[in-house]
């Protein structure tokens, strides 16, 4: 088994989208958040089309059937709010939904892939990220 990951939201895009090399992650230990299947299902309610909807809903369906889903728990919660004080202090402002994936990636112990160089994950304490 290769590495330990968590998926940001815009890679299942790119995944989607075909604009990421699949197979780079085949190898590996893959999850994702809860939120980030919400942040997914918004694409689905606001697609241009019905077709569109559903072709969403169907690689949705396939990446939840591949991908470990984490839930929020009370670790989770434990890991977020020591995030949220963290970027408190530092007044350096984060993406409410990134920092419960930078949560989750604390509680399993996982690397953050993402295709945001802006969001910084590796800036917050304790998390690995990569930039695909």
């Amino acid at each position: 088994m290769g590495r330990r990951l968590i998926l940001d939201t815009n890679v299942l895009i790119a995944y989607e989208r075909g604009s990421i090399d699949r197979s780079a992650l085949d190898n590996d230990d893959l999850a994702i958040a809860a939120v980030t299947v919400a942040e997914y299902r918004v694409g689905i309610e606001l697609a241009d089309s019905v077709a569109r909807a559903a072709q969403r809903s169907r690689a949705l369906a396939a990446i939840t059937s591949a991908l470990d889903v984490l839930d929020y728990t009370d670790v989770t919660a434990a890991h977020h709010a020591r995030l949220i004080a963290h970027v408190r202090r530092n007044g350096v402002p984060r993406g409410p939904h990134d920092l419960i994936i930078a949560a989750h990636a604390l509680e399993s112990g996982r690397t953050v892939v993402s295709r945001d160089a802006k969001a910084r994950f590796d800036d917050l304490p304790g998390i690995s990220a990569v930039t695909v």
